[in-house]
C-alpha cells in the first residue's frame, strides 16, 4: 500500500514526508550546513549551497513520488533512480547521487540496480523548475507525468 495517497497533493504529501523523515517543516532548505548521520551520528558535513537547496527541493518530492526513504538504502535507490531518470543541469544533484549509489553498491547492489532500472523508464522533476504550482499539483497527476504510476 503506497505511503503517499494519489489524491494527496504534493504540499501536503511533502509535509508528511518531512515529519516522517524528522526533518523540519522546512525541510531544512534553510540551514547552513547539512548534517549526514549514521545510527544518530553525524558522519558528514558540508554546506547547504544555493545549488544544492535548488536540487533537493525537487529530490524531496521524488522521495514522496517513488516512495524510498531516507535511510542510507532508500537514499542510493533514489539516487540511482535519478541519475537513470535525469538530474540535467542540477549539477550537486549529480554529485550527491554519484556518492550515494556508490556507498548503495556496497551494501545493497540488487535494490540500487532495480531502481536505476526504473528510472531508466521514468522522467525526473530535474527539468522543470521548482514553484508553488507543482506543490498544488496532486501526487498522483506527478506520479503519471513522470510515468510512475
Amino acid at each position: 500500500m503506497p505511503r503517499y495517497s494519489d489524491a494527496s497533493t504534493i504540499r501536503s504529501a511533502r509535509a508528511e514526508y518531512f515529519e516522517r523523515s524528522g526533518f523540519a517543516r522546512d525541510g531544512g532548505y534553510t540551514d547552513r550546513w547539512v548534517r549526514l548521520k549514521a545510527s544518530g551520528v553525524t558522519v558528514l558535513v558540508f554546506p547547504n549551497t544555493a545549488a544544492r537547496v535548488r536540487s533537493v527541493k525537487l529530490h524531496d518530492i521524488h522521495h514522496v513520488l517513488t516512495e524510498y526513504d531516507t535511510t542510507w538504502t532508500g537514499e542510493a535507490e533514489i539516487g540511482a533512480w535519478e541519475l537513470a531518470s535525469g538530474c540535467a543541469r542540477h549539477y550537486a544533484a549529480w554529485m550527491l547521487n554519484i556518492g550515494a549509489v556508490g556507498i548503495g553498491m556496497l551494501f545493497a547492489p540488487k535494490r540500487v540496480w532495480t531502481a536505476f532500472k526504473r528510472g531508466r523508464r521514468s522522467d525526473s522533476l530535474y527539468r522543470t523548475t521548482f514553484s508553488d504550482e507543482l506543490l498544488d499539483e496532486t501526487v498522483g497527476e506527478l506520479r503519471r507525468r513522470l510515468r510512475l504510476a
